[in-house]
């Protein structure tokens, strides 16, 4: 297995245990404060991680170009984790996390739009699979 594919299976498990601790996390205060204070925590060890891992010669790599997607990458993060809060708050965190993984059918068809990634039939019908899904879930 790809080293790729093996960090993005790690990366479905942390995310997976992130919406239920995170439910747990907003009992008795909003979706806002929660989302607040676990940012904190996530620009916090970030920073550290990248103090460890990344090499300080990386720094001098820095394009205006890299602030300026990254910088537009943080808003939408932001702007998706503001409604994926308000959402658990209110809602059935397993019915949230099926919605949000929504998000493969936009990243699949700006993938291509943008980047020119091809779109193969393997991906045309797991994407489809999942508007399905979603479909279902929005009449239950």
């Amino acid at each position: 297995m790809d080293r790729w594919v093996l960090y993005g299976f790690i990366s479905m498990a942390f995310a997976g245990f992130t919406s239920v601790i995170a439910k747990l996390g907003l009992t008795g205060i909003s979706g806002d404060l929660g989302l607040a204070i676990r940012t904190c925590f996530v620009f916090v060890f970030v920073l550290m991680f990248a103090a460890v891992v990344v090499p300080v010669s990386q720094l001098e790599a820095l394009s205006w170009k890299n602030f300026l997607w990254l910088g537009l990458s943080g808003v939408t993060t932001a702007a998706s984790w503001v409604f994926y809060y308000k959402a658990i708050k209110l809602g059935d965190v397993s019915t949230v996390a099926l919605i949000d993984k929504g998000s493969v059918i936009v990243s699949l068809f700006l993938a291509w739009l943008i980047l020119q990634e091809a779109i193969t039939l393997p991906k045309l019908i797991g994407g489809s699979c999942i508007a399905l899904g979603l479909l279902i879930i929005a009449r239950a």
